[in-house]
């Protein structure tokens, strides 16, 4: 696939995943009413796709690498869009939840790929645009998703919700496999390490579903985060004895990698934790139906894809480094912003600084990420980002949940704080023209010397 193709395929399917998650929230009280099923039922078709998800990105992104992330983003698209029309026509809430999972194995195939696919069609250097466009259309997608969510619900139906977006990954699914353009393998296959995939996923469900249960009964929680601390180091054990780990040493040893893997899980718990508790200073302190709490919301997503349009230019005049502390100021400052908010303008100005600095935080840490690794194992790279922005929002509801016994305030100051103290983590960042320091191949690094444009 040209490049132009490979970014609207990489689009596509960042926006599609982006899109289910939103609009399944609008649907879900429809979902309830029209199967007659219970509260924690309906909580399950969620959780049951982010259990699924979170635990296999990484192993779904060294398939990419093995077997090619053209071909493994079309059998996602074509998985994730015949599941979307199962749960369509399912007849019970526990074909729902079912059919939940099975999206979320497709999606962890399709998400390492989108990135993926960008590293092998454009040079390092020019990352920083395509990687923007990415997070300015996740943004869309983020302002459109009520909007879209509540007309079909209310109009055709909730089940239209999920045969829309059938019909939209069908048809990159079928381009993806169809279209001519070779993918890119590694010239030696190194064996898969299923046991390292297998310790990594169950570490990585337990750990979802411990916190999203921790905040409310907890009667799973503890188990769940028990057997997440004995599968980790399981792997981590079983990771430095295998021959061909499937974290190869170069990514996870990375300090910028690192860094910018940490700074994601920070701002997007930081943003989705503050998301979560203004949503009911919105509707239940003022009052506000949900129509008119996404309207004051609003900015964040217009600011969000603003900033990520804005971003390359600023990567290339600043660096990481600065730009991510910069912008990590920014969304600390928004929460401060909102934990005092009760105006119109207040509120629009909190979530637009909400918007600056997440989008601009997404655009420079992935481009870290992606960047410092070669094409070879670049679905990891792209599998760890995802974990990343999928844990971080679980960890931020769960410490925001976990607080709002004391009032959405306080909830908001400890998430505030979580963006600040991440801050000193992008000291390991790149500055302003300098390259990545290592090239990191199937298990080995080489070590460079940062270069100056």
């Amino acid at each position: 696939m040209n490049r132009g193709l490979t970014l609207a395929s990489s689009v596509a399917g960042a926006v599609l995943v982006a899109l289910d998650g939103t609009v399944l929230t609008v649907a879900q009280p429809s979902l309830q009413r029209s199967l007659h099923a219970s509260f924690a039922s309906v909580q399950w078709t969620s959780t049951a796709y982010l259990v699924a998800v979170a635990s296999l990105l990484v192993f779904a992104g060294r398939l990419g690498d093995r077997y090619g992330h053209r071909r493994t983003f079309g059998l996602g698209m074509l998985g994730f869009g015949a599941a979307s029309a199962g749960v369509g026509l399912a007849p019970g809430i526990g074909w729902v939840i079912g059919l939940r999972v099975a999206q979320g194995v497709f999606g962890a195939l399709l998400q390492p790929a989108t990135l993926g696919m960008l590293r092998a069609a454009y040079p390092p250097e020019r990352l920083a645009v395509p990687l923007a466009v990415r997070t300015a259309a996740i943004g869309l997608a983020a302002a459109a998703g009520p909007l879209l969510g509540g007309a079909l619900v209310s109009g055709p139906g909730w089940r239209a919700v999920f045969f829309v977006g059938a019909l939209t990954a069908a048809g990159f699914g079928l381009a993806a496999l169809a279209l001519p353009g070779a993918d890119r393998r590694p010239v030696a296959r190194t064996p898969l390490d299923l046991p390292g995939a297998l310790l990594l996923a169950l570490a990585l469900a337990c750990l979802v579903q411990a916190l999203v249960s921790l905040p409310g009964s907890g009667v799973w929680g503890v188990p769940a985060l028990g057997g997440a601390v004995l599968a980790g180091t399981a792997f981590v054990r079983h990771e430095r004895r295998g021959a061909h780990p499937l974290l190869p040493p170069g990514v996870i040893g990375s300090p910028a990698v690192g860094a910018a893997l940490g700074l994601l899980v920070a701002a997007s718990a930081a943003l989705f934790g503050a998301l979560f508790a203004e949503t009911f200073v919105l509707q239940r302190r003022l009052a506000l139906d949900p129509f008119q709490s996404a309207l004051r919301s609003l900015p964040l997503a217009v600011l969000m894809v603003l900033s990520a349009a804005l971003c390359p230019a600023l990567l290339r005049r600043l660096g990481a480094r600065r730009t991510v502390v910069a912008a990590m100021a920014l969304l600390a400052l928004g929460i401060l912003v909102l934990s005092g908010a009760t105006g119109t303008a207040a509120l629009g100005g909190g979530f637009a600084l909400l918007g600056a600095g997440f989008g601009t935080v997404m655009v420079a840490a992935t481009e870290v990420v992606v960047r410092g690794v070669r094409v070879a194992v670049a679905g990891v790279a792209g599998g760890l980002q995802q974990t990343a922005l999928n844990v971080g929002p679980v960890l931020g509801v769960a410490a925001a949940t976990a607080l709002m016994g004391a009032g959405p305030r306080p909830a908001l100051l400890v998430l505030a704080a979580v963006a600040v103290l991440a801050v000193p983590a992008a000291r390991a960042l790149p500055g302003p023209g300098a390259a990545p320091d290592t090239e990191i191949t199937d298990g080995r690094v080489r070590s460079g010397v940062p270069a100056r444009r």
